[in-house]
């Protein structure tokens, strides 16, 4: 199966048309290592601007196909949901933030637990969870 086949069917499944511009935005967070801006998006294409990028963002956002990453850097960054019929509880993994170059990376190896296992107050009740951690990536220690 083709890459871009990969792409549509993703699109397919969360019930969203297949454009050129939607398989774009779609193919630049599946060919990326970790997170991407809103910028860095728009940067990384040659053919759309910053309101196309952030109108197929906010669709993909609608029918669950990307994760929101809030990693405390006031920009929010995206992720293609790679997992079937967008279990959540299958696509948990920590986020590590670079606050030298400022760049997020997914941590897919660490252990997080489960929404349901977190012990909070009575009268909580969690509706989703972000895991960062901040600190100093590889690549920049390596400096």
């Amino acid at each position: 199966m083709s890459d871009n086949q990969h792409i549509i069917d993703i699109l397919m499944h969360g019930e969203i048309r297949p454009t050129a511009n939607r398989i774009v935005v779609a193919q630049l967070l599946s060919d990326s290592n970790r997170p991407l801006s809103l910028t860095e998006l728009e940067d990384l294409s040659d053919t759309l601007d910053k309101s196309t990028v952030f109108r197929t963002l906010t669709l993909f956002r609608e029918h669950n196909i990307v994760h929101v990453i809030d990693d405390g850097s006031a920009c929010p960054r995206y992720e293609l949901c790679h997992c079937p019929d967008h279990e959540e509880e299958d696509d948990r993994h920590v986020h590590f933030y670079c606050e030298q170059c400022h760049r997020s990376f997914c941590l897919h190896d660490i252990q997080t637990p489960s929404i349901n296992d977190l012990a909070l107050p009575n009268g909580y009740k969690a509706t989703s969870v972000n895991y960062v951690i901040k600190g100093i990536c590889a690549e920049c220690s390596r400096k």
